[in-house]
């Protein structure tokens, strides 16, 4: 019965010989490429569990009277997305194991994210002929950020609407479309009670199908030009070696997902994270003092450590202010993504390199380019660690205006200091040819019946004919036994 029903398909759809092309499809063996589809499984789960919890979800800032099982907060008013977060999490059959599974799965997901563009990044993998596929991989990362930005205000506690009021500060310190752009998502001067239906229209709705279709554009470029894979021997810019789609690639790539699936599992279940409850709901009278000691999730960490460092300028012309929090909330991440999304053609115009490439740059052979991209996560990993200088202070025992001024100096000396080194570590790697995890190889000997040494693996030398060379000199060299041992001379 089947098989009539599948030739009855073939018959009109013609499907047999796609199929069969796409199974026998090749996909290169590197771990690396791997990260990747962790990002895409993080997503399926996100939807997974993001469906369920929108079945218990109340969308809404109408005030309400609490009176769940959670005792601390009982009697308190809150809106109606707190008093649901918090039925959620005390109250709903599997309902806390799913949104911490989903809140873990987005941090997971982002993460992937930004070790997968950093892959690309460093092995040159979005040159000619993929300068569009990295482009829907930055846009990807854009729009993963705003939409965990989104989702992890939805819940109106008090850290959640601190997070909040930064947003709508930012948005209205941009010039001119500031109070536009304020209004579209904030709805008007916050606290309002119309944030909360235009985040969640977003944050289940227009955003994820934005990152479903990208994603599957994103698949869909990478299919129709090929995988890149790693210089090696036989490996060429015309072929590719690896895997068939099926059944090796697949089975290897099932097993992943399940692996993330069950890690994010135990984390949900294991691992508590943003236990809303400790909070209590937002409260514009106790925001400023929530402000200290608390950090975003960690995709957000270096827009709020930039926030903490820069100086409190602005600038006040022809009658307008552009107001402080513009600078490191709205301009700093404009050129971040702003040179993501230009680098390829930058790159081509700086090298002069516009051929088509499918084999990948170690990191060495790039070193300019390398640290380049050691000082960028450099830079940004300064301003991640600088979003929690009140506790870095609290915990040192030192001022607060002693470790901002710290990350200060660190903001401009750490990234020279990682550019110079990077830059000499690849140039050294590349001359020696060595892995850079397991020093230099030498040259390999063995001793001889007769109390000498020949190098391993190579034929004896005779009237100038190539064999063995005499391992004096010759580096760091590795003696190797063989058993049973030669018998001494004599």
């Amino acid at each position: 019965m089947f098989k009539r029903l599948f030739r009855w398909i073939d018959d009109r759809l013609g499907t047999s010989s796609f199929t069969r092309t796409a199974l026998d499809k090749i996909f290169p063996d590197h771990w690396s490429f791997m990260v990747g589809e962790i990002a895409m499984y993080c997503f399926v789960i996100l939807v997974v569990t993001g469906v369920y919890l929108t079945f218990f979800f109340v969308p809404a800032s109408d005030e309400v009277v609490y009176e769940g099982a959670y005792h601390a907060l009982e009697g308190t008013h809150m809106s109606a997305a707190y008093a649901s977060t918090l039925d959620i999490s005390f109250e709903v059959r599997a309902g806390l194991v799913m949104r911490q599974m989903h809140h873990w799965a987005a941090l997971v997901f982002l993460a992937a994210l930004v070790v997968h563009l950093c892959r690309v990044f460093f092995t040159g993998a979005f040159r000619r002929p993929r300068e569009v596929n990295w482009i829907v991989g930055v846009t990807l990362l854009v729009l993963a950020i705003m939409n965990g930005f989104f989702g992890y205000s939805l819940l109106d506690d008090l850290l959640s609407g601190t997070g909040v009021r930064v947003g709508y500060s930012i948005a209205l310190s941009i010039p001119v479309a500031g109070e536009w752009l304020a209004f579209l998502f904030f709805g008007g001067e916050f606290p309002n009670t119309e944030f909360i239906t235009r985040f969640y229209v977003l944050h289940v709705l227009l955003l994820p199908a934005a990152i479903a279709g990208l994603l599957g554009a994103h698949l869909a470029i990478l299919w129709r030009q090929k995988h890149t894979q790693f210089r090696g021997p036989g490996r060429t810019e015309d072929n590719i070696e690896g895997s068939r789609l099926w059944p090796s690639y697949a089975a290897k790539s099932v097993g992943l997902f399940f692996i993330v699936t069950a890690v994010l599992a135990a984390l949900g279940g294991l691992a508590q994270i943003n236990p809303v409850w400790l909070y209590g709901p937002y409260d514009p009278a106790q925001a400023s003092a929530a402000t200290a000691g608390s950090q975003p999730d960690w995709y957000v960490g270096w827009l709020d450590g930039a926030l903490r460092l820069f100086p409190g300028w602005e600038i006040r012309a022809f009658g307008h202010t552009v107001a402080n929090p513009f600078f490191p909330g709205a301009l700093l991440p404009g050129v971040t993504f702003g040179l993501l999304y230009l680098w390829p053609f930058l790159e081509r115009r700086l090298t002069g390199d516009r051929e088509a490439h499918n084999l990948l740059d170690r990191p060495r052979d790039a070193p300019v380019r390398s640290a380049l991209g050691a000082a960028t996560l450099s830079f940004y990993a300064i301003l991640f660690i600088a979003g929690g200088n009140d506790v870095l202070a609290a915990f040192f025992k030192v001022a607060p205006e002693s470790i901002t001024n710290l990350f200060r100096v660190l903001i401009f000396v750490v990234p020279v200091a990682a550019f110079v080194v990077t830059r000499s570590a690849c140039r050294s790697l590349a001359h020696d040819e060595v892995h850079p995890f397991q020093g230099s190889v030498g040259t390999r000997v063995r001793r001889t019946p007769t109390g000498g040494y020949e190098a391993v693996g190579e034929e004896k030398e005779e009237d100038g004919e190539p064999g063995a060379k005499p391992a004096v000199g010759a580096g760091r060299s590795e003696l190797v036994w063989e058993y049973p041992p030669p018998p001494p001379p004599g």
